[in-house]
């Protein structure tokens, strides 16, 4: 049974998720705060496994007390958040801080019925997690790669990555890695409507790639990395001698959309030998088997393993049905991926 605690100043939310959230047999609601001084005492007193916290509160902001609890008393944290641009900007700092997730907050136009699954989702995901003490001061170190010749010897060449809970610092810091003449990247990130667009954003200004989130029929090209919008699935197509994405509705697929599978086959079927696959950390299964179709179709496949993963339910169900060609750290997957591009 995994134990949650509410942390919201709004009584509607903490009352509906403390109705809806028991609904799943496996998680029991075992208190609720009305603001972080609240949910500190509840905190040691209850000893929960997870804590939804809102990040708009009296008394206390919901990052600064994501900080000090991340400091003080580590412990797996999903975000509600509303769906504005402010908001977002203040999630990605939640998700930098060591939050597991970030759910669209219930309320106004979305109601907890609409979104109680994803949230039960997400707390199972966080329960799962490996939560580290200052995890931005022990993130791991991004080593800048410079290969000048990837330009003009990779231009057919596609990187396609897929990450889920805990994905957004494992893609910051594959990103990262990889020099401004790197292959054109496609990208799928488990992550709310809104807030992809904050997320590249953000990785942009850090990153030698351009990072952007994806438009319909935006060319994939060398040294730019596109990163599937919320709640839009994302294909890869070919058109004569280029690549061009494709966004589309559909039902979700593994409860997601965007889909890691959906983005994977479309890439095994038309780029073929001329990719590679990486997952990374995160809950479920989605991505593997397109991994294991992108193996089958010649491309190479690399993926996370335990020891750097938040999450060990993607990775490890991808090395389970054979879809992995190398397990790597964290650290190591950039360089391994431009070494094996250099040499194909």
């Amino acid at each position: 049974m995994i134990k949650v605690l509410v942390v919201d100043d709004s009584a509607v939310v903490r009352k509906m998720m403390s109705c809806q959230l028991p609904k799943f047999k496996d998680i029991e609601v075992v208190g609720t705060a009305v603001d972080p001084y609240a949910a500190r005492d509840k905190i040691v007193k209850l000893k929960p496994d997870v804590v939804t916290l809102d990040m708009e509160m009296p008394r206390m902001d919901g990052l600064s007390f994501l900080a000090k609890l991340m400091k003080h008393y580590p412990l797996p944290v999903v975000v509600l958040s509303s769906l504005t641009p402010e908001n977002s900007e203040i999630a990605l700092k939640a998700l930098e801080l060591g939050a597991m997730d970030v759910i669209c907050k219930p309320g106004g136009a979305y109601s907890i019925k609409d979104v109680y699954k994803k949230v039960a989702r997400a707390i199972r995901g966080a329960a799962a997690a490996q939560v580290k003490k200052n995890p931005v001061a022990d993130a791991t170190p991004v080593v800048k790669l410079k290969h000048s010749k990837l330009l003009t010897s990779t231009t057919n060449k596609i990187i396609a990555i897929g990450a889920s809970t805990g994905g957004t610092k494992a893609i910051e810091v594959v990103l990262k890695s990889l020099p401004a003449t790197a292959p054109g990247t496609v990208i799928v990130q488990h992550m709310p409507a809104n807030f992809t667009k904050s997320f590249a954003q953000r990785l942009n200004e850090i990153c030698q790639v351009e990072v952007r989130e994806a438009k319909d029929n935006d060319h994939v090209v060398p040294g730019v990395a596109l990163i599937a919008p919320g709640n839009f699935h994302m294909l890869l197509v070919r058109s004569g001698g280029t690549y061009l994405v494709k966004l589309k509705n559909g039902p979700r697929v593994h409860y997601q959309r965007p889909a890691v599978d959906v983005l994977f086959r479309s890439v095994a079927k038309n780029a073929g030998k001329n990719a590679v696959g990486v997952i990374l950390t995160g809950m479920g299964a989605d991505g593997a088997r397109g991994l294991f179709e992108m193996k089958n179709s010649g491309a190479h496949t690399f993926v996370q393993n335990e020891e750097t993963s938040v999450v060990f339910g993607m990775p490890k169900e991808a090395i389970r049905i054979g879809a992995a060609d190398k397990v790597l750290p964290l650290s190591g997957i950039s360089q391994a991926v431009i070494n094996y591009l250099q040499k194909s």
